[in-house]
């Protein structure tokens, strides 16, 4: 994904400030279920904050860019234990309607009112 502007970086804060965090990385750090767990919340909702439990700042700006790097997103903020990441929703391709079938002709009997 290519870089984020500073006024799409600004926009992205200010939407993220009322989020709450939907995914935690605890003790066992970044593994591919954490991945996938973002990867789904990304394809939902494109800005999620992350609360990562980790008092190493620079453990937690790993973090960010492995989450970045793996998952082609832009990191929008660092700030304490939480991160904000953002990646563009694909565009959904509308599936195609499946073919009509023609209805059979409404018998006399139920055509008539009375």
């Amino acid at each position: 994904m290519k870089p984020l502007s500073p006024a799409q970086r600004r926009a992205l804060r200010a939407k993220a400030h009322h989020l709450d965090p939907v995914v935690s990385i605890g003790n066992q750090g970044l593994t591919p279920a954490v991945l996938h767990e973002i990867d789904v919340n990304l394809l939902a909702h494109e800005l999620v904050k992350l609360r990562v439990h980790s008092d190493d700042r620079d453990e937690r700006e790993a973090v960010l860019e492995r989450v970045c790097h793996a998952l082609d997103a832009a990191p929008v903020q660092h700030l304490g234990k939480v991160l904000v990441v953002y990646r563009e929703r694909p565009e959904e391709r509308p599936e195609p309607a499946p073919p009509r079938r023609p209805r059979p002709p409404a018998s006399r009997a139920r055509r008539r009112l009375g």
